[in-house]
């Protein structure tokens, strides 16, 4: 296993502030009675049917989401630190957006390649010069969080298109309350469950120049086979909002409707989760069939608010995502209080023999990949994987970035052997709208398998409830 940062216990051996009333929980609790409360809560997701799906996977694309029952913890200071680099980062990402579909200074500039961003198959030429509602491209961004060291955390990378999984995030935490209640009348444990109501009023916030009266919200969902339906729809719930398929509506008169059994109903706000280019089939790809014929009109008329914006996907560009500190310097006239992960670019010739002649040392991965899906860790890759993925990189290097293999911190978690370190990352969740909300918590992902640092859920990971608890 790597060497790597205990986030629970320091290298003497002491258990750090934060995770005192957690190791004493453990050492005073027996494996039996934790194992039992981990099946409890196996079947209580399976009965709720807390669920994604893997495409492609065999003997059925359905799975529970595998969840570990001992919290991970921040301190307050902690979650300060984060709180102020997450709002900076957010901040001049969303300056970003505006100027590229917009005066396009920062390319003008030279500090970001302006072929990286125009010639982005994630930029949406369409969109240049539309003003957004609010000026906020993205309103809810996942910033995925690496940690290696006390004071040593790094964006892995920042998900600002449709970001998934602060359901589980949600259904996490009723779960670790349900199972053990005990824990929570001995830390002060601040809340989560306040963020539907925080998502609604960030939506809210940006209603369309043309909404007169309390904007109605909804969420466009591709449907029951899509990996995140569970999430829409437990977020409609939550939210009040109704939950739509681009069959529900339709478009009249730059206006977007959806049918009820009492009549047509307009709506003001729609939080997609359909991916650009299956929005508007008159706009983008003709032959979609999830989206709603002349909702890119209504949205360019000012009559609703799509969120997040079409086109924001250019700022999770993994090559991107190399010059969001310069982004920061740019927009802001600030240092970055988050540091990125070290990328290198493999479409940079020099960077690419570099990459090529470590493909042992270094995780890569596809531009625009997600999900743990085609990457090449070099350190528990074979030769002949490395010699395939060589291939690739040759075959096409501006499609890869290459980053170090981070020692990955770890948290106690249970396992069939019992309490064991396994590796995690954080994906906190940030919404923006005429103001900047940022729920004290997030998703922990956890690399089940024994030093493995793969963490997604599709590639063998599971979830904790993350606690941001006073110092």
């Amino acid at each position: 296993m790597i060497d790597a940062f205990n986030e629970m216990v320091d290298p003497q051996g002491a258990v750090r502030d934060g995770y005192r009333t957690v190791s004493d929980w453990l050492t005073t609790t027996s494996a039996e009675h934790l194992r039992q409360k981990q099946q409890e809560a196996e079947f209580l997701y399976r009965r709720i049917g807390i669920t994604f799906a893997v495409y492609g996977a065999e003997g059925g694309s359905e799975r529970i989401i595998p969840f570990d029952i001992v919290p991970r913890v921040f301190s307050r200071s902690e979650w300060q630190v984060l709180e102020r680099g997450l709002t900076q980062r957010v901040k001049a990402l969303n300056a970003f957006l505006n100027d590229v579909y917009g005066p396009q200074e920062i390319l003008k500039a030279g500090v970001v390649p302006e072929d990286l961003v125009l010639l982005n198959s994630s930029y949406c030429p369409q969109m240049q010069g539309f003003k957004v509602p609010g000026g906020v491209y993205t309103h809810i961004a996942g910033i995925d969080l690496v940690r290696d060291g006390p004071e040593n955390f790094y964006v892995l990378e920042d998900n600002a298109r449709t970001p998934s999984g602060v359901s589980y995030m949600l259904e996490n935490r009723e779960m670790m309350m349900r199972l053990f209640p005990e824990l929570f009348a001995t830390n002060k444990v601040s809340p989560v469950d306040h963020y539907p109501e925080e998502l609604l009023a960030t939506l809210i916030s940006v209603a369309p120049p043309n909404c007169a009266d309390r904007p109605t919200v909804a969420i466009l969902t591709p449907g029951s086979f899509n990996s995140a339906y569970f999430e829409h729809s437990y977020l409609a719930d939550r939210m009040g909002a109704d939950l739509v398929e681009g069959q529900d509506l339709f478009v009249l008169d730059n206006k977007v409707y959806t049918r009820t059994t009492r009549g047509p109903r307009q709506i003001d706000i729609i939080y997609k989760r359909v991916d650009d280019d299956f929005l508007d089939p008159l706009a983008f790809r003709p032959d979609s069939m999830l989206g709603v014929p002349g909702l890119f009109s209504a949205y360019r008329a000012g009559n609703v608010t799509l969120a997040n914006a079409i086109g924001a996907g250019v700022a999770d560009d993994k090559a991107v995502y190399i010059y969001v500190p310069d982004m920061i310097r740019f927009y802001l006239g600030e240092e970055p209080i988050l540091n990125n992960v070290p990328t290198w670019k493999c479409a940079n010739p020099d960077e690419c023999a570099h990459v090529l002649a470590h493909l042992d040392e270094l995780v890569v991965k596809e531009v625009h990949g997600s999900g743990g899906y085609g990457m090449l860790v070099g350190p528990t890759s074979s030769r002949k994987q490395r010699e395939a993925y060589g291939r690739r990189i040759k075959a096409d290097p501006k499609a890869f970035i290459a980053q170090p293999t981070l020692a990955l911190s770890t948290c106690p978690t249970f396992v069939k052997k019992g309490i064991a370190p396994r590796h995690i990352d954080f994906r906190p969740y940030v919404l923006c709208g005429r103001e900047i909300r940022i729920v004290p918590g997030g998703l922990t992902r956890v690399a089940l398998k024994e030093g493995s640092l793969v963490v997604n859920s599709s590639q063998g990971g599971g979830t904790k409830d993350t606690w941001v608890i006073d110092d």
